[in-house]
């Protein structure tokens, strides 16, 4: 019996229980809903709700206070109330009515909201316009749309001045690559400038007073000898232009004895190879060019020196940099120009004085001047010209005459190896055509 009381009592206890539990789980809680922050879009036809007293309240005396302030009629106070009243008695209209009669009154009573939609909100609304209206407005949009980088050369150039172009004197020499990539358009200009500014930097002043063993006739020599062996080889133009700037850094820093000449000019072209060319000659053709004069390890042991004594700077304005964009800015410019203008240049490699006076974008600009007297091009020197090398005439002057003088005498010169590379047919035989002495 005691058992069955204990059950009894256990069983009204859990059952005590179960209704609590279902007294706190089973609570009508009001779940969350709209609390007017929202603009919702109404499907089909919107549901009215009751509004509560105190918002009709609120509505009537809004209405009221608008209507004595506006001066406005009766009609539209009276028309308030009988809605609000409507409301409140329980009153339905149609469920598009009512709801149109609400606008009107909250845009009358209320003051102006602007909603801010979201992001999806306004893609749902680009894709329900037509597909014409929307390409017209992506059109548009990327048409007036600016990069930063656009506005930032734009400021740059507006700073320096390079904005300020005599209109109809100064040809846009980019125009036709502007969908090139590789011509890199939107930062030409600034290459240039930069090259302008560091030009000194890498520049060799008078050396050959620092070389017991070494005169300005050896290293016109070795110059010679090397502009034959880049022709050998058949490298770029840049190979030979980086290997000359080597070769004169490295003597400028360090004396080498005469017997060591030659490998010095080896290394640095095997340097410069190395650095420019995309399938650069192997050491032992440089050994077998020398006619084994050295051997592998000296070359090896010569090129680790030259980057040391170098700090491995290699990356430096020579003057074919500058000769590839004046040549451009020479308008008009065809493959005859360009051969006398590289005619020129490489004259002025194995003329130490020409090397050590004058900067590399001096010499490209007089090489492009003389070459345009040469070939009589007129005029001279135009404001194309003038604008992209920054030099005008009369700074030319003399740099293009001592180019005009190398010309005359490379026929009976002993060092021929411009001369004869240049006389060929493929270069347009520019060599042997009659110097512009009139500059003389």
């Amino acid at each position: 019996m005691a058992t069955r009381a204990v059950i009894q009592q256990q069983a009204v206890r859990e059952g005590e229980d179960k209704q609590k539990n279902v007294g706190v789980d089973g609570r009508n809680r009001r779940a969350l809903q709209d609390i007017g922050n929202l603009v919702t879009k109404p499907a089909g036809k919107p549901c009215v709700k009751p509004i509560a007293r105190t918002f009709r309240a609120q509505i009537l005396a809004n209405a009221q206070a608008a209507a004595e302030k506006n001066k406005k009629s009766i009609r539209e106070v009276v028309s308030a109330a009988s809605v609000v009243n409507e409301l409140d008695v329980g009153k339905s209209r149609e469920a598009t009515k009512v709801a149109a009669d609400e606008k009107i009154i909250l845009e009358k009573i209320e003051p102006e909201v602007i909603v801010i939609s979201s992001d999806e909100e306004s893609e749902e609304q680009d894709r329900k316009k037509p597909v014409s209206a929307r390409k017209l407005r992506e059109g548009s949009s990327r048409k007036n749309a600016k990069t930063l980088t656009s506005i930032l050369t734009a400021r740059s150039k507006a700073a320096c001045g390079l904005t300020i172009k005599p209109k109809g004197l100064v040809i846009d020499i980019d125009a036709a690559d502007v969908d090139n990539e590789l011509a890199a358009v939107e930062y030409i200009d600034d290459i240039y400038k930069f090259y302008k500014l560091t030009e000194d930097e890498s520049r060799v002043r008078d050396y050959m007073g620092s070389q017991p063993d070494l005169n300005s006739k050896m290293r016109a020599i070795l110059v010679d000898w090397l502009i034959e062996v880049h022709r050998k080889f058949e490298l770029m133009p840049e190979t030979l232009y980086l290997a000359i700037n080597i070769v004169d850094r490295f003597l400028s820093i360090k004396a080498v004895p005469r017997r060591e000449l030659q490998l010095v000019g080896i290394s640095s072209m095997l340097i410069a190879s190395k650095y420019e060319e995309i399938w650069a000659p192997e050491v032992n053709d440089f050994v077998c060019i020398s006619d084994n004069a050295y051997v592998r390890e000296q070359v090896l042991v010569m090129e680790k020196a030259i980057l040391g004594k170098l700090q491995w700077y290699l990356c430096v304005p020579t003057p074919y940099v500058f000769l590839v964009r004046y040549i451009k800015a020479s308008i008009p410019s065809d493959k005859e120009m360009e051969n006398m203008v590289f005619f020129l240049a490489e004259l002025s490699l194995s003329h130490y004085p020409t090397v050590i006076l004058y900067g590399p974008s001096m010499i490209a600009a007089s090489a492009v001047y003389a070459a345009r007297l040469t070939l009589d091009k007129s005029p001279c020197w135009t404001e194309t010209l003038k604008h992209h090398t920054g030099y005008s005439e009369d700074q030319l002057m003399e740099c293009a005459k001592l180019l005009v003088s190398f010309h005359s005498t490379a026929p009976e010169s002993k060092l021929r190896a411009v001369y004869k590379k240049f006389s060929s047919a493929d270069r347009g035989a520019v060599s042997v055509l009659p110097p512009a002495k009139r500059l003389l």
